[in-house]
């Protein structure tokens, strides 16, 4: 079953309270989403660290072909 763009915020919002965080059905088929984060915590990490913590927070819901979330384009940054 598709993921719902509540429940993959909510699941980045745990790890990071406090990150802006938007949420887009690229397709429009509840399969293939792009997130943006930006939080503070991520000043001074490179973009690898930053995305390897925001896939961390999704809790294995991407891993391998029965992962519930299919494809998730990924763009963090530290606020300006």
């Amino acid at each position: 079953m598709p993921m719902e763009a509540q429940d993959i915020e909510n699941l980045i919002r745990e790890s990071f309270p406090e990150a802006k965080i938007t949420i887009t059905d690229l397709a429009g088929d509840g399969n293939h989403w792009a997130a943006e984060v930006i939080d503070e915590s991520f000043r001074g990490l490179n973009r690898v660290q930053q995305q390897r913590a925001v896939y961390a927070s999704l809790k294995g819901r991407m891993d391998g072909p029965s992962g519930a979330l299919h494809a998730l384009a990924l763009t963090t940054k530290a606020p300006d």
